[in-house]
């Protein structure tokens, strides 16, 4: 069974910084993607920053516009965790932040989807 688990979150004033991490454990041949979405109530969720599988053991790294220059993303090799550090930190930072993979479970299986419980990030001006 796989399971995607997050940490860390909390509130902070404007120009603070956090870090949340999350971290995938289970059997499976290969995590493809993995990263961090944003939702704010009566909203989709839209990512923030990820890796995407780009193929030779490579992965790209993807961000926001919002958050370029601000966020930095890390993983670990194999990717199993990643970190989020968000500094300068803004009110229309908050929202509740879900780390979601895209799984392989097998060599020859289709992509599986697995979201986290989703932590609060709360930005005070």
């Amino acid at each position: 069974q796989v399971q995607v688990v997050e940490s860390g979150g909390g509130s902070v004033q404007t120009g603070q910084s956090l870090r949340i991490s999350c971290k995938i454990s289970g059997n499976f041949y290969r995590v493809n993607a993995m990263g961090w979405y944003r939702q704010i109530p009566g909203k989709s969720r839209d990512l923030v920053a990820g890796f995407s599988f780009g193929g030779n053991l490579l992965y790209h790294t993807n961000y926001a516009n919002s958050v370029k220059g601000r966020f930095t993303i890390s993983r670990d090799t194999p990717l199993r965790t990643i970190d989020l550090q968000m500094n300068d930190l803004k009110p229309e930072d908050s929202g509740l932040y879900y780390c979601r993979a895209e799984v392989l479970l097998t060599y020859t299986s289709s992509l599986d989807f697995f979201w986290g419980q989703g932590t609060q990030v709360t930005v005070s001006s």
